[in-house]
């Protein structure tokens, strides 16, 4: 996979103690604190996305998710793993720096769909 020279690069990627934020910060400047909760209700996979528009899934009862570990992926993502075995979404650079960026509209989306639910 070829990366955009131009897109946000991670500097730093620091995992909490306990599992619970994942900490990033990218070459732009910006800092992201995100919770293991939102990277997983906001996981790339196709368990979450699904395999095409219109296909994704809400996930609830994540609220207790931790990361127990993260893997790298050539030299564009990581592999999150969480505690309750989910482990299939790749992580990319941009959209970590998208989930960070768009944090608060992507959770209250998400908010708005589990209300629904």
């Amino acid at each position: 996979m070829t990366t955009d020279p131009a897109a946000p690069w991670p500097e730093e990627i620091r995992l909490k103690p306990g599992g619970r934020i994942l900490e990033i910060a990218f070459d732009d400047g910006t800092r992201y604190r995100l919770s293991a909760e939102y990277l997983r209700v906001e996981s790339p996979s196709a368990e979450v996305k699904g395999h095409g528009p219109g296909q994704e899934i809400t996930v609830t009862g994540k609220e207790n998710v931790a990361i127990t570990r993260l893997e790298p992926v050539g030299n564009y993502a990581i592999r999150i793993i969480f505690d309750d075995g989910h482990s299939t979404g790749l992580y990319s650079w941009v959209y970590l720096h998208q989930l960070g960026r768009d944090h608060d509209r992507l959770w209250h989306d998400y908010l708005t769909r589990v209300g629904r639910a």
